[in-house]
């Protein structure tokens, strides 16, 4: 059996199967819209670099995007990478900009030799190394990739660099604080211990640690000889950045709108006060950009940002109904979670369903819908009777 090609161009397969010209530029089982959703690259189970591309330089910028799909030891199974050449004309002196190089594990590495080997993609032509935010299944390669490479400037945004010192830094003082965190929000001495012994396991998936130079919001990075807007996009992390080429309306969108899923809104102690009310104002925003592709941190390419964007904001609105109906009777985050998400959750699993319910409890307090009761250390919720909510 063939083994699947782990790479592909999504901005020339899009192209193609859009372009009324070249309606065969697809092998079979290519491009669909069914089930009512928007066009999008070829599916993930499939092998896309299988299918015919447009010339060269026929898609522009888009079409030479090479899009890697990196190995996730998570339920998501893997996260997209991205490499833009530093310009239109190939050859052994071209430059790569590496967006999001992924989590460091012996899986990505390996996958990662062979994309370069096959791209023929020296690591001394990596011009820059780009992070949306400072996750470890973006981030943890980003140190491995400026050693190879003999130090290739890691962009990160300023709150993502703070972060990174508070989760990986001296100390690991942010690990502490979600643990305390989750105390007072009801869990357990016995998933404590396993939350402390999961947290602790990222550190050797994002060492060596990269020197960072900071990306600020506003500012433009220079890729595949055009400029990336960088825009802040908090929510899913708080200095998350979406970057944008206008003239031909891509967005690198990271974890801000993914298709098919839903990006994760985590209450982290110490950042964002509201994540959840930051993320909606930030979707709001983000769809007023003309976008012709996004390329998202997970899942397929897609062309219709503003249309995903406004499917994800319902999903909220709607758990935040549900979640406030269920607050009838005071509840902790913990208990509000099992009754949401289950009880058989792994650790990894928990860790995102506990955040994001504390996120979407901050939310409701925040529009009146729902009160904050603290007694003996134990934080809990409760809705607001009427008449209470704020005015």
């Amino acid at each position: 059996m063939t083994e699947r090609v782990p790479y592909d161009r999504p901005g020339a397969l899009l192209f193609a199967a859009t372009s009324p010209a070249s309606p065969s530029s697809l092998a079979p089982g290519g491009l669909s819209g069914g089930s009512g959703q928007s066009p999008s690259a070829r599916p993930e189970e499939e092998n896309a670099a299988s299918a015919r591309l447009l010339p060269p330089g026929e898609a522009g910028l888009a079409g030479s995007i090479v899009r890697v799909r990196i190995p996730l030891p998570f339920p998501l199974r893997w996260v997209n990478s991205y490499l833009i050449p530093d310009s239109s004309e190939a050859g052994a002196d071209r430059g790569w900009s590496l967006v999001d190089p992924g989590l460091h594990t012996p899986e990505a590495i390996a996958v990662w030799e062979r994309v370069l080997a096959e791209l023929d993609l020296k690591p001394a032509k990596l011009s820059r190394i780009v992070l949306t935010h400072h996750h470890p299944d973006h981030y943890g390669l980003a140190g491995w990739f400026q050693q190879r490479s003999g130090g290739a400037p890691v962009l990160l945004s300023p709150e993502g660099r703070r972060q990174v010192e508070r989760l990986w830094g001296p100390g690991t003082p942010l690990a502490g604080e979600t643990l305390r965190l989750f105390e007072q929000h009801g869990l357990g001495s016995a998933r404590l211990a396993d939350m402390r012994t999961h947290l602790e396991s990222f550190l050797l998936q994002v060492n060596p640690q990269p020197e960072l130079t900071e990306l600020r919001a506003g500012e433009c990075v220079r890729m595949g000889g055009a400029d990336w807007l960088a825009i802040h996009t908090p929510g899913h992390a708080f200095g998350h950045l979406c970057l944008y080429q206008p003239e031909e309306r891509l967005m690198l969108a990271g974890d801000h709108v993914l298709p098919r899923i839903t990006p994760n809104i985590s209450f982290i102690p110490g950042e964002d006060g509201d994540p959840l009310g930051s993320y909606l104002r930030s979707l709001a925003e983000i769809a007023h950009y003309p976008v012709q592709l996004a390329l998202p941190g997970h899942r397929d390419p897609f062309p219709d940002l503003p249309g995903r964007a406004a499917e994800i904001a319902r999903h909220h609105e709607e758990r935040l109904a549900k979640m406030a109906a269920a607050l009838a009777v005071p509840l902790s985050a913990a208990e509000l979670c099992e009754a949401y998400f289950g009880k058989e959750l792994t650790v990894h699993s928990l860790r995102f369903a506990l955040s994001e319910t504390i996120a979407h409890l901050i939310r409701l307090e925040a529009l009146g819908l729902a009160e904050r009761e603290e007694r003996d250390g134990l934080i809990r919720y409760r809705a607001c009777r009427v008449g209470e909510g704020r005015k």
